[in-house]
């Protein structure tokens, strides 16, 4: 059987969020109006954002403002949790999630305050908040991962539905405990609905699909034929090709299907904060025109800037993928999403 820590923790997410809906938890973090004078002390991070990619950047934010950071990394979905647990007492300012299922779980419970409009507009609406609460960072898209002297690209179905064709039968290859498999199944639910969702994972269990423990597995088992096609994020064969150009798979991009939908890691500013000001000066630097070009660049992260007008230098235009639109804070509901993996016996 499949499982790892992403598992367990998405699953105390979930059940914490339903626990303080039911509660009324929200009812205890106060809205902060941005009037009053920041209160003395460092601006306090909670980031589920690797330490390897954004702690150079935290310390250039200080550099260039004088304002001091802290930093406590972690597990996004844990550091939720933290939030929701410590509520109106929490000494974090900002969260920085991996994913915005994360974002819209405390969105839902009332932890986040309105981000200023003009820093929203740097973004295009379907990567933040519908209600100005939070905003993305950095984009990956949903992709298929193709082993090309196995699999002509040309050959490949246009939606992932088509994956339980029999002509895929045993060459597919998945992580279903990975956070990011699990928001692009929530997304499948949202936008496809539930039945048709139960059906392509029956379909995919049925046509032999194999489990992995992780997206970079998946590569990995790709670069020894071990299956042809992998359901991936698009940040993990550059990271192959990078060390060998001669890495045997490309990736596919999927226009306008759910199985090329765009996550995002994010920002929002804890509405309990004494430190808004500061909060928001932090936001507005993660979205400046240089932080977004640098994440661009990164061959570790490849992943897509958010502010509008700045590409990539490694992946092709954000808008050229043709995402589907989707409210991303609805990915929160992950307890839908868990419970349906586990009917199906998707873990096994």
């Amino acid at each position: 059987m499949v499982r790892s820590r992403t598992f367990r923790s998405a699953a105390l997410l979930a059940a914490a969020s339903l626990l303080l809906a039911a509660c009324g938890g929200a009812g205890d973090a106060p809205a902060a109006d941005g009037t009053a004078a920041d209160a003395p002390g460092p601006l306090v991070v909670y980031s589920g954002r690797n330490e390897n990619l954004v702690a150079s950047v935290f310390a250039d934010f200080t550099t260039l403002t004088g304002i001091p950071v802290e930093v406590r990394y972690g597990d996004t979905a844990e550091l939720a949790i933290q939030i929701l647990e410590e509520g109106a007492r929490s000494p974090a300012d900002v969260y920085f999630g991996q994913d915005a299922g994360a974002l819209g779980a405390l969105e839902a419970q009332g932890r986040f305050m309105a981000l200023p409009d003009d820093l929203l507009a740097l973004v295009d609406p379907r990567y933040r908040s519908r209600d100005g609460r939070w905003t993305g960072v950095t984009g990956r898209s949903r992709n298929l991962v193709v082993n090309t002297g196995l699999v002509d690209p040309l050959d490949l179905p246009s939606s992932v539905l088509g994956l339980v064709d029999p002509a895929w039968d045993g060459l597919v290859g998945w992580a279903p405990t990975n956070g990011s498999f699990q928001a692009f199944v929530t997304a499948m639910r949202l936008i496809e609905g539930e039945a048709a969702t139960r059906a392509w994972l029956e379909g995919m269990l049925a046509n032999g699909v194999q489990p992995y423990r992780n997206n970079t597995a998946i590569v990995e088992a790709i670069g020894r034929g071990e299956i042809a096609i992998g359901l991936t994020n698009n940040y993990y064969l550059p990271r192959f090709t990078a060390e060998d150009p001669d890495f045997p798979a490309v990736n596919v991009y999927l226009p306008g299907d759910v199985g090329g939908i765009v996550n995002v890691a994010g920002v929002g500013v804890l509405a309990s904060s004494s430190r808004t000001d500061a909060a928001v000066e932090l936001v507005r630097y993660l979205l400046s025109e240089e932080v977004q070009a640098g994440f661009g660049a990164r061959v570790d992260a490849a992943e897509f800037p958010l502010r509008e007008g700045v590409d990539s230098v490694l992946l092709p235009p954000l808008a050229s993928l043709g995402a589907p639109d989707l409210d991303l804070s609805r990915l929160e509901d992950l307890q839908g999403t868990l419970t349906l993996l586990e009917d199906v016996r998707a873990f096994e």
